[in-house]
């Protein structure tokens, strides 16, 4: 026997439970909070969901997909330094944009760090393609790189969760650019 239809959209309901969670993080969210932001019921909430936890992953494993949508876009670029200026363009611009809260949730949630961790997978590959192609010297530290950059990207959330602005978090990223060997086009220009 069918139970009765779901009175919400669960997409629409996620999505906001996403921005939940990306606003407070998993300890700061009650469930009031959630079923407030969703538009839900208690009831609603875990017929769908499950509990908190759950909902958590799925929320959190929604939030990565679209990360890691950008991320393979700014790495399929022809050169590692475009693929890490890009990245650190799109993480400024996401991490300010006025439709989302500040900051990244992927970066700033603790229980997040395997995301974090398969972000720094993807850059480290990413810079060993990139001394592969000589487009960065040969012997360049790429997994110390790669965790100085995700690094840098955490640091960026944190300076948008302060108030920072784009063109903030922009000058973060060209600063970072000059820790990438070889020389070349010193990364994204401020905005203007």
């Amino acid at each position: 026997m069918a139970g009765r239809p779901r009175s919400f959209d669960r997409d629409t309901a996620l999505a906001a439970a996403v921005e939940q969670f990306w606003r407070s993080g998993f300890e700061g969210t009650s469930i009031a909070m959630l079923t407030g932001a969703m538009g839900v019921t208690p009831p609603s909430l875990y017929a769908a969901f499950g509990d908190k936890e759950t909902l958590f992953a799925e929320a959190s494993a929604e939030y990565f997909r679209r990360t890691c949508e950008g991320v393979d876009r700014a790495t399929a670029l022809p050169t590692a330094r475009e693929a890490v200026a890009r990245m650190l363009e799109d993480t400024a611009r996401a991490h300010t944009a006025a439709s989302t809260p500040p900051g990244c949730l992927m970066l700033t949630e603790p229980r997040l760090a395997a995301q974090r961790a398969d972000v720094h997978e993807r850059l480290r590959r990413r810079l060993d393609q990139g001394v592969r192609d000589g487009d960065l010297p040969a012997g360049t530290p790429t997994d110390r790189l790669a965790t100085f950059l995700v690094a840098v990207m955490r640091g960026m959330s944190g300076c948008a969760r302060d108030g920072g602005t784009t063109e903030d978090l922009l000058a973060i990223a060209e600063a970072a650019m000059t820790a990438l060997p070889g020389g070349g086009a010193p990364g994204p220009a401020p905005a203007g």
